[in-house]
């Protein structure tokens, strides 16, 4: 079991990062326009309808402001955990953000929102991801290799 646990670490990266790719860049537009297949948002303006509705507990001011802090926060975790570099600072900053998503969407909707969508699922994987103790497929790998090299 030993010698396949970096594949599997390596399938929870890109899986997370992937992730977090499509939803930064749907509310972007990047995959089509609202109502077209598989676009939940496909513009600014559709996300922050559903952000306001997730961050209803919250003065507007600050909706607007963690809208645009998550979504840069998710497309860049999810640039990072895709090139595994910073992969343990990315992985526990995506398992935060996912947490207080999760937390958001069950004060807003009840809990089962966040279960349904496996939100906790999505933050407690990113956790145990930051916990793993190297990245095998990794630049942070080379990275480290290159420099026990060249020392």
């Amino acid at each position: 079991m030993e010698k396949f646990s970096s594949f599997a670490q390596l399938y929870l990266r890109i899986a997370i990062g992937v992730s977090y790719l499509v939803f930064g860049f749907d509310r972007l537009g990047v995959w089509g326009n609202y109502g077209e297949k598989n676009i939940s948002w496909g513009d600014w303006e559709h996300f922050m309808k559903y952000a306001a509705e997730v961050m209803s507990f919250l003065p507007a001011e600050l909706v607007s402001l963690f809208a645009i802090v998550a979504t840069i926060a998710e497309i860049v975790f999810g640039i990072l955990l895709l090139l595994g570099k910073w992969t343990r600072v990315a992985a526990f900053g995506s398992g935060i953000l996912a947490f207080f998503f999760a937390i958001s969407m069950a004060i807003s909707f009840g809990i089962v929102s966040p279960l349904s969508y496996s939100v906790f699922t999505v933050s407690a994987a990113s956790f145990l991801l930051a916990f793993c103790k190297n990245y095998k497929w990794s630049l942070d790998n080379l990275a480290n290799n290159y420099k026990l090299r060249y020392e």
